[in-house]
């Protein structure tokens, strides 16, 4: 497993690096040590899974306030994601600044997101899974979130038109209506 920084400061993207041979491959997806050894966090107490039937879900953008920041690893098990995050830590160069992934089960890619960023996704093609692991149980008090189709975030979500939508995440507040206490 490699462990790839990304522009914005905490956040990984971790490939596998299969060992092929006739049978078909194995590789190692996660290494505490490895992870421990850039200041990861290597506890991941949850674990859930997220199911989408239709192509063009989106989910998001969600994180928990602090003190119940949560760290996650999200890899998608079937299907395709657009995989995006926002860095909502105040002290942070690039506050407010969103990076993007595609997460697939073909590039088996899995996205280390740090604590103080949002987190969502849009579906790319119908029935799509994704597993997490998450380093702070869920607090429903705790839950947060930032507008998908915030214009001064501007994430650049790959399809057009959104097929699903949960109604919580259609009415989440812009990034400049977040009170301070929600944000890292």
């Amino acid at each position: 497993m490699r462990l790839e920084p990304q522009r914005l400061a905490g956040l990984y993207l971790l490939v596998p690096e299969p060992i092929v041979d006739e049978r078909g491959f194995f590789a190692r997806v996660f290494d505490a040590s490895l992870a421990a050894g850039v200041g990861l966090v290597t506890t991941f107490p949850e674990w859930s899974i997220s199911y989408n039937r239709q192509r063009g879900t989106l989910r998001g953008m969600h994180w928990q306030g602090a003190p119940h920041g949560e760290a996650k690893i999200v890899r998608c098990l079937r299907g395709a994601v657009f995989d995006a995050v926002v860095d909502l830590r105040r002290s942070s160069p690039s506050f407010g600044c969103w990076l993007g992934f595609t997460l697939d089960a073909a590039n088996r890619h899995a996205l280390y997101v740090p604590v103080g960023f949002a987190h969502g996704f849009q579906s790319l093609v119908d029935d799509t899974e994704l597993h997490y692991h998450i380093s702070t149980p869920y607090i429903a008090a705790a839950s947060r979130g930032l507008r998908w189709n915030d214009p001064r975030v501007a994430i650049a979500w790959p399809l057009a038109e959104t097929s699903l939508l949960s109604q919580r995440d259609s009415v989440l507040p812009l990034l400049e209506e977040l009170k301070p206490d929600e944000i890292f």
